[in-house]
């Protein structure tokens, strides 16, 4: 048996909790759970999973929210050959969703790694803490999804015009539509002989998951952490669980400024403080050192000073698995794929395509809440709602077609406080705490801009974020004009400190072509990564 929870949904009621202790078990409002509960606990999860009272916990994988009349009434496409290029979490939701519909013809699904599709969050929190063995993150009930499963054979280019898939082997695969869902990878410390010490890890993936966890069970003399966005806030919270060491590297002001904005980054970084960990923002590791064997020894500081350490964890972002389709025509680069509401990619010439479709991390769509402004999101619920909307419309004709309007909603457990966010934090002036107090770790604060509530972030709150959900989605009026409960603060919006708003413009230029009307084309011409 296998278990997936929503968290995403999860408002932390703690009914499972209560019926299957063994198995799901409450830490505040952060729920914890084992993803491989044996047999005898089937009984105790199905009663758990039957009294959630949001529906947040997934036996099947394959299942989804939506209403069977709406999937059903409308003519879909049933046959021909389907391709999704990326084997992960927004790929493997679509191929069991594609096949729940009703397709069925030939599904193809293309991924570059090894392992069949897992769930990532846990990497970062049981697996490294050691509550959780790294294979039992897998997705629960993918073997039954009738597909052809290419593991571990990366896609090298796409051939839009013969509608062809090119692998790494040498074989093309033919389609009638393909989604694109390729994900991200971790970035790397940038000098190669640095990262190449040993001691030296990312963490993306199961195999980066376990070679952490057994560098971090080897109990090092102090964890280094660069960057403190979450992955790298998860990762000092699971060091300080398991009583190591910690020193947290930040460039920016705060921890999670540039996703939360500075109010929120405050208080994290005294939460990072508060529980023993050696932070250092406003600062930059300028080098890795190892000793004569090839050992990480420790790192040299922007501040001039120098910290001893057996292991660092790169934690800098990502990068956008998109280099494969700078051939393609399409308008991919370093920002990634572009496409409309529907998941219909968009070419260089700006028009969108009819049978080439994007979802998940490398999707970059305008989201009518905020401005139409082009976004990607590498968030958990992002890529799954986004990926029932690709399958959906892959396979339904130009009238049944649905877009994706799901607000963001963002969760992280670290420190033991559930962290979760709705909305986009970052598209915001001004910011109040509504409910709580940052000073007891226990508060909402909602974003607001020019005048309209677009987000908001609770701390051991996360019940209420469905009601802000809706204040969102409204376009209420900021700060929100009702009776505020368990305000312990006085709720006067301050600037959010937001870092400034910034437009991809590396990696690619656009160069048109051509001089009558008909002939002008447009291409991107892409430059290597700095």
């Amino acid at each position: 048996m296998k278990v997936v929870v929503d968290l995403t949904r999860c408002q932390g009621y703690g009914q499972c909790a209560f019926l299957a202790p063994d198995v799901f078990t409450m830490k505040q409002e952060a729920l914890q759970y084992d993803l491989v509960p044996g047999d005898e606990q089937r009984e105790h999860v199905l009663r758990a999973a039957a009294a959630c009272p949001v529906q947040a916990i997934h036996l099947d994988w394959t299942a989804t929210r939506h209403l069977a009349e709406q999937r059903m009434s409308a003519p879909r496409m049933t046959d021909g050959r389907i391709v999704i290029v990326g084997a992960s979490l927004a790929g493997a939701r679509a191929a069991g969703v594609l096949r729940r519909d009703g397709f069925a013809g030939s599904l193809t699904v293309i991924g570059d790694e090894p392992d069949e599709p897992y769930d990532r969050p846990p990497l970062s929190k049981q697996v490294l803490t050691g509550q959780v063995p790294p294979d039992h993150t897998m997705l629960p009930r993918l073997r039954e999804v009738e597909a052809e499963w290419l593991w571990g054979t990366p896609a090298t280019a796409l051939d839009v015009a013969g509608k062809q898939v090119r692998l790494a082997d040498g074989r093309e695969i033919g389609f009638d539509r393909v989604l694109l869902a390729t994900g991200t990878r971790a970035r790397p410390w940038p000098n190669e002989a640095e990262a190449a010490l040993e001691g030296v890890h990312t963490l993306r993936t199961l195999a980066d998951a376990a070679r952490l966890r057994q560098a971090l069970a080897a109990r090092p003399r102090r964890v280094l952490i660069l960057g403190a966005g979450f992955t790298g806030s998860e990762i000092a919270s699971a060091c300080r669980e398991l009583d190591l060491p910690v020193t947290v590297v930040e460039r920016g002001p705060a921890p999670l400024v540039s996703a939360l904005g500075g109010v929120i980054g405050d208080v994290a970084a005294q939460l990072h403080r508060e529980h023993g960990v050696d932070l250092r923002c406003d600062t930059t590791v300028t080098a890795l050192e190892g000793d004569g064997d090839g050992r990480l020894r420790g790192a040299r500081l922007s501040d001039g000073s120098t910290v001893e350490a057996d292991v660092a964890v790169v934690a800098l972002g990502s990068i956008r698995n998109v280099e494969w389709l700078h051939d393609s025509g399409l308008a991919a680069g370093v920002w990634g794929v572009a496409c409309d509401a529907g998941c219909r990619a968009v070419d260089t010439n700006g028009l969108v395509t009819d049978d080439i479709f994007v979802a998940g991390d490398i999707a970059r769509f305008p989201h009518p809440l905020y401005q139409y402004q082009f976004m990607t999101l590498e968030h958990w619920g992002n890529a799954v709602a986004q990926a029932e909307i690709a399958a959906h419309n892959m396979v339904s004709d130009q009238a049944h077609r649905w877009p994706h309007l799901s607000v963001p909603v963002f969760w992280s457990s670290q420190f033991g406080v559930n962290i979760k966010s709705v909305g986009v934090p970052t598209f915001a002036d001004e910011i109040v705490i509504t409910q709580g107090s940052t000073a007891e770790r226990r508060f909402v604060a909602v974003y607001g801009y020019q005048g309209r509530v677009t987000g908001a972030v609770a701390f051991d709150q996360g019940l209420w974020l469905e009601f802000y959900q809706g204040l969102i989605e409204r376009a209420a009026p900021f700060p929100p004009e009702f009776r505020h409960v368990d305000r312990r603060e006085p709720a006067r919006p301050v600037p959010a400190r937001v870092p400034e708003r910034l437009v991809a413009t590396a990696e690619a230029t656009v160069v048109v072509t051509g001089h009558d009307p008909a002939e002008r084309r447009a291409s991107l011409l892409h430059t290597p990564h700095s």
